[in-house]
């Protein structure tokens, strides 16, 4: 039987190695642009903090401090949540269904 050679992992700068498989927390949609649900624990931590960030700001600041400061605590959270996701997810790009 003939097996193909394994590609030995590539290197960055200073000599480092990164693995030939990266494990993305966010895949791509499968319609359109953006992340899908994640795939792995990492992820599913990250949705749920945002979650319960996202209450606990409903909970708290909209009686306390009124809707200017929660639409701003909420577009940060978001912001934060597209950084994690873009860091940890699948290269984002349009697509239309299939792989």
């Amino acid at each position: 039987m003939h097996r193909k050679p394994q590609r030995p992992p590539r290197r960055q700068k200073g000599g480092r190695k990164v693995p030939n498989d990266k494990t993305y927390w966010f895949p791509a949609k499968r319609y359109g642009w953006g992340w899908g649900l994640p795939t792995v624990w990492q992820g599913w931590v990250v949705m749920a903090a945002f979650a319960i960030l996202a209450l606990a700001g409903a909970a708290f600041l909209l009686p306390s401090r009124g809707e200017t400061v929660f639409v701003a605590y909420s577009a940060f959270l978001c912001a934060v949540l597209i950084a994690i996701c873009w860091a940890k997810g699948e290269p984002p790009s349009w697509h239309w269904g299939g792989k």
